[in-house]
């Protein structure tokens, strides 16, 4: 289980306040149990997208701990076999100098596979699973539309088999078309491999659609977690205010 405990965050300040911190996250705890989706919600400056970081162990909280089946997430060995991510930028985030072909082979070998050969048929593999066929190895990523470019990225995260994928606004920036297929082949790759999803979002409306439980992020604090069935029974002022403005039942 993915488990964040009692987390704090803060970052210097610049400028004239340059002495001081910044609170970005406070007491912050949820849990993730296996083969269970997670949403993440709260608008620009929230802290959602630091409490991503601290997940992926890119940073580690001021206080408290994020942790996988006991063991720190900030720990390489239990980061490259446990979690992968997904980010809104899928341009960026594939070397554009590389190959499709090249981009998940470069994955594949982390798995200690040396062969060639069946790095190929395993990156041809994973691109089926994604919804792409194989004529995507030979193109490089300025190439591909940007649905394309997001199922290769979502292929690369799935190649060392993890078993939790952060997915930082991951379908923010695709058409709306687009996202809906996205979000059917997310909710097809966690029934048939297992996965665990952290949905980090803006938009409730697309939350509800993935995700099994949403916890609502403002001013750096969780002010509602809660099952997303349950959702509409809400009291929280803040979190019935983005449920009236995104969402209709």
């Amino acid at each position: 289980m993915l488990k964040v405990s009692k987390v704090t965050k803060s970052y210097q300040s610049t400028g004239l306040f340059r002495h001081q911190r910044q609170q970005i996250l406070q007491d912050v705890n949820l849990e993730c149990p296996m083969n269970t989706t997670i949403g993440i919600i709260g608008e620009s400056g929230s802290g959602k997208s630091t409490l991503g970081r601290l997940i992926l162990g890119i940073e580690k909280p001021d206080l408290g701990s994020v942790t996988l089946n006991g063991r720190p997430m900030y720990q390489r060995r239990v980061r490259k076999q446990q979690m992968s991510a997904v980010f809104q930028d899928y341009i960026s985030s594939l070397h554009p100098f590389h190959t499709v072909q090249m981009i998940l082979s470069e994955v594949l070998r982390f798995s200690g596979e040396w062969s060639k050969d069946k790095r190929l048929s395993q990156s041809i593999q994973l691109l089926e699973e994604v919804g792409l066929s194989k004529d995507v190895l030979n193109k490089y990523p300025n190439m591909l539309s940007g649905g394309e470019a997001q199922r290769v990225a979502i292929a690369r995260s799935i190649c060392l088999n993890p078993k939790y994928i952060l997915l930082d606004e991951a379908i923010s920036s695709l058409d709306m078309s687009i996202q809906t297929q996205i979000l059917d082949l997310l909710i097809h790759l966690k029934e048939q491999r297992q996965l665990s999803y952290i949905f980090i979002t803006h938009d409730i409306q697309v939350a509800t659609y993935l995700c099994d439980r949403l916890v609502i992020f403002k001013n750096g604090t969780i002010v509602t977690q809660i099952d997303t069935c349950d959702l509409h029974r809400t009291t929280h002022p803040y979190t019935r205010a983005l449920i009236d403005k995104q969402l209709t039942f």
